[in-house]
């Protein structure tokens, strides 16, 4: 083999130009000289074929063009971590040229030859090197972890690593860096395609104190992870995006300690491989934006009753799935402690063509929800969200078998399927009266809309607005609309209006839960805002 080639070529991760790949082949190819890799690439774009040349297989692809043979001096293997970090920080032998050559410096026409100019220079790129406590040696093709005790004789106080997007070609390797960082509390090696061990190895002491690992983009699965969790006693927040994780295991005393989990853009088999990661004690953030996920279910937990499952979490997002039925909100409402959802870019969002509407609708289904797509859920907002739920679904809630008398109070079970909350907000407000629900305009209805001006009269800076809105819209619902556009929480607004009907006079909307069609507001009046 070529002085060039790495005796352990056979399985490396390589560079060549811009494209990055696995070396699947060493050796000779028929009818040619000399020594060849084959590279499967990481971009299929790169490649030429699936492994085989003239009716020959020398190595298999996914892809039947992600592969080609490359010469071993046109590969990049890469370079040990230290050299990489003294590179990216300035801090090699080639930059030190403030001392001159061959230690000299110039003073005006003399030059001065400093003995043990070598050691000073070491000695202070040594010192550099130990302040070092964030170091990011992104893209800078770091394969190896270079000579034993190295790094942590060189850079003691590192805490915080990010070795994303090099040649790494194993977990093994990232545990010799790791090893040598006594420290050590975040880790990024995302986008290295490396090699994880398939059977339980033996403890190792390298991640005693890391915190927040995360390995996006490593063609890790969830098998793979709960062998590696065996040693991250502390961890606190792992990254898992872009895996093809299909398929998730119970994760028996391995990740306890864990808060946040991001398995997003990993297409799960179903929703019900989330129940084998809900006894995750300590688990508060759980992230499943593109998942594929179509529903939601705790079946442990029936209407009205919380679920034993993620006993801790408090902030998940499910954005851009597949849910398309308003039961998977519903089953949300049973989590303990949920106080944070994000769910934009699901078909149940299309079932319901106003979006002030599609707002209230959610806050009303789950009870302990403070922040909502980002937006936080004001105290009276949510407040206006139940009543008008309560009155909404009242007369299906009388069909089913609802009564003002509690003894005759029986609705039915499928009316408790769809609407789970509703017996809890009759208690919370009181069953809704006939003379509420006489005359109620179907949510399919458009409501009359009338155009309206906003302004802010004492800032003459912000500009009017001009909105559309429907005259049975109460105030509260006006105010979490302004909250949006202004920020100002709804509880500091203080609204009127100004008819050319009523000259010279302003009309107080003074109370939250009347529609503007209570105020007689006409289509061409002016909405004033203050805080």
């Amino acid at each position: 083999m070529s002085a060039r080639l790495p005796a352990d070529a056979l399985g490396r991760r390589v560079a060549c130009g811009t494209d990055c790949g696995t070396v699947r082949y060493v050796g000779s190819v028929s009818r040619t000289t000399g020594i060849w890799l084959g590279v499967e690439w990481d971009d299929p774009q790169r490649g030429k074929h699936d492994g085989s040349y003239e009716g020959t297989q020398y190595f298999r692809c996914r892809h039947p063009k992600g592969g080609s043979f490359i010469r071993p001096n046109k590969a990049n293997f890469g370079v040990d971590f230290l050299t990489a970090v003294k590179d990216r920080y300035g801090l090699n032998d080639k930059q030190d040229v403030q001392y001159g050559t061959e230690n000299t410096v110039v003073f005006g026409t003399k030059t001065v030859e400093f003995v043990g100019m070598d050691s000073v220079a070491e000695q202070q790129r040594q010192v550099q090197l130990n302040k070092l406590v964030d170091i990011s040696v992104r893209e800078c093709a770091v394969s190896h972890a270079g000579q034993q005790e190295e790094i942590s004789r060189t850079c003691a106080n590192m805490r915080h690593i990010n070795l994303s997007k090099n040649l790494i070609s194993s977990w093994e390797t990232v545990i010799t860096i790791a090893s040598q960082v006594q420290n050590l509390e975040t880790l990024n090696v995302s986008e290295n395609k490396m090699k994880f061990p398939s059977t339980s190895t033996s403890m190792s002491n390298a991640f005693s104190k890391l915190k927040i690992l995360a390995l996006n983009q490593t063609e890790i699965t969830w098998r793979e992870v709960l062998l590696c969790a065996q040693g991250w006693p502390a961890l606190e927040e792992l990254y898992l995006s872009s895996n093809n994780i299909t398929v998730l295991e119970r994760s028996d005393n391995v990740l306890q300690t864990l808060k946040l989990l991001d398995l997003s853009d990993n297409h799960l088999l179903d929703g019900n491989q989330l129940h084998l990661i809900a006894h995750l004690p300590r688990l508060e953030q759980l992230i499943l934006r593109n998942t594929g996920i179509s529903s939601i279910h705790f079946p442990d937990a029936g209407f009205g009753c919380k679920t034993k499952m993620f006993p801790s979490l408090k902030r998940l997002a499910i954005n851009d799935n597949k849910i398309s039925q308003w039961s998977s909100i519903n089953e949300l409402d049973k989590l303990p402690s949920l106080r944070s959802l994000q769910c934009n870019n699901n078909p149940f969002m299309d079932t319901e063509k106003n979006p002030e509407t599609l707002i209230q609708l959610i806050i009303a289904k789950i009870s302990q929800l403070e922040v909502l797509n980002n937006c936080e859920i004001l105290p009276a907002e949510r407040r206006g969200a139940e009543l008008d739920y309560r009155k909404i679904f009242g007369n299906d809630w009388l069909k089913a078998g609802g009564h003002w008398n509690p003894e005759k109070n029986k609705p039915s079970e499928e009316f408790l399927a769809a609407h789970p909350r509703y017996p809890s907000l009759c208690l919370k407000y009181g069953a809704p009266e006939e003379g509420e629900l006489k005359g109620r305009q179907p949510l399919t209805l458009k409501n009359q809309l009338l155009t309206l001006t906003i302004k802010c009269p004492e800032k003459p800076e912000q500009k009017p607005i001009e909105k559309k809105l429907p005259e049975s819209m109460t105030i509260q619902k006006v105010k979490g609309l302004l909250y949006r556009l202004f920020k100002i929480p709804g509880s500091e607004l203080k609204l009127s209006y100004e008819s050319s009907k009523l000259e010279g006079k302003e009309v107080e909307l003074d109370n939250d839960l009347k529609p503007l069609q209570f105020y007689s507001i006409e289509s061409g009046d002016c909405v004033l805002v203050r805080w």
